[in-house]
């Protein structure tokens, strides 16, 4: 599973990617900063259910840091886009290729309005943020209709001889845009096209290439920045210009100030957090920094956002559990006494079942129930597990 991160150039697109993961992407006040795209780990938080049971986890999978467990997720920070990205203007094609891997994109906005719709750096509040949002949406559904108009010849004959249905036919041609069956339903339902494909025209796969998009990914509005007086508004006009998505304050270059100072020891602040203290020494620059940070964006907002964005990306857009198996339910470790070792991602709505064999597939083949910890109720294989559960799961020998 991989979060994409994307936008236009010059928005802090790779500030945030390195915020989030502290990987050592190259950033720069000019267009097209990221050429190659980055990747790293960046990690999403919950409760620490060590901190509950009154243990001291040793987490092998993960981290545990101040009652909180970070289970890691892949992040991309792909390539700026431009307008015409979908004809391969610009890096579009690099853009476009990236895009295709990522389920969740994190959509990295300037909030302030102090880069043009090329990525050039214009006087804040000068530039409306809400036309960057549009024109992505509109890059990517105009990247889905060439495809299908290439194909929509093909795919025609395809469905004349009558032995493939609609959605069969349309997500083997997308598999390439990362597009399953299952999504291209989804996507037919919503558009309510005419039933007879052979007379669909322009307008009819506009219509179709709008409604993949949207059961194809899953998009949250980082609107960053928030440090720049002129965002403020900005943040409220992209929240009601598009109700349909998550528009998270966030500003990039606080957490990334944050985290490094973290690091270097100077300050104490856990990724998330709304506050930070001092714990070393700090150069006057610094000091004005934190102070910026503080009266700006932790003050007003509360966090930094990006933690927020991450957690929202995964649990929210993407519909993920966390789950810590046990081997032993009441030492609260595997079975090489490890308490508490890993943090496991599931899909909402995953059995006990396939939490063994997500574990290992041994396992799942020798599964005969499973334990809620919490509770010491048995749990059937086909039961829904639910999120931040503590399971044991018995074996048959």
């Amino acid at each position: 599973m991989e979060i994409g991160v994307v936008g236009k150039p010059n928005t802090g697109k790779s500030t945030f990617f390195r915020a989030a993961t502290l990987a050592k992407a190259e950033t720069g006040d000019y267009p097209f900063t990221t050429v190659e795209p980055n990747r790293g780990v960046a990690f999403v938080r919950v409760p620490e259910p060590a901190v509950e049971f009154g243990v001291k986890p040793q987490p092998r999978n993960s981290l545990s840091i101040s009652g909180y467990r970070y289970v890691p997720v892949e992040m991309i920070d792909v390539p700026g886009l431009v307008r015409g990205a979908h004809a391969g203007r610009g890096l579009g094609n690099r853009f476009m290729d990236e895009l295709r891997r990522a389920p969740a994109l994190v959509h990295v906005v300037d909030a302030s309005g102090a880069t043009d719709a090329e990525g050039n750096a214009v006087e804040p509040g000068t530039h409306d943020p809400c036309e960057d949002v549009e024109f992505l949406e509109r890059e990517v559904m105009l990247w889905y209709r060439g495809v299908l108009e290439r194909n929509w010849e093909k795919i025609k004959r395809r469905l004349s001889l009558g032995r493939e249905s609609l959605p069969a036919v349309l997500s083997e041609v997308l598999a390439g845009l990362g597009i399953d069956e299952r999504q291209v339903k989804a996507a037919l339902r919503e558009a309510k096209l005419p039933e007879a494909p052979a007379g669909w025209g322009e307008e009819e796969l506009a219509e179709l290439s709008s409604a993949l998009w949207r059961a194809s990914r899953r998009l949250l509005i980082a609107a960053n920045k928030v440090d720049v007086a002129a965002a403020t508004e900005n943040v409220e006009r992209l929240k009601e210009r598009f109700p349909h998505r998550r528009v998270v304050p966030v500003s990039a270059m606080a957490e990334l100030v944050l985290r490094e100072l973290a690091e270097r020891g100077a300050v104490r602040y856990v990724p998330g957090e709304g506050g930070f203290e001092i714990a070393g020494k700090l150069s006057e620059r610094e000091r004005k920094a934190l102070k910026i940070i503080k009266e700006r964006v932790l003050e007003p907002y509360g966090s930094t956002g990006v933690q927020e964005v991450i957690n929202t990306a995964v649990l929210e857009l993407l519909g993920r559990i966390v789950v810590f198996p046990v081997a032993d339910e009441h030492r609260l470790c595997d079975s090489e006494g490890r308490v508490l070792p890993d943090a496991l991602l599931l899909e909402k709505g995953a059995t006990a079942r396939e939490l063994a064999y997500a574990i290992h597939t041994d396992l799942g083949e020798r599964f005969v129930a499973a334990v809620d910890v919490r509770t010491g109720r048995r749990i059937s294989g086909d039961e829904p597990l639910k999120h931040l559960a503590v399971i044991k799961i018995q074996v048959r020998p």
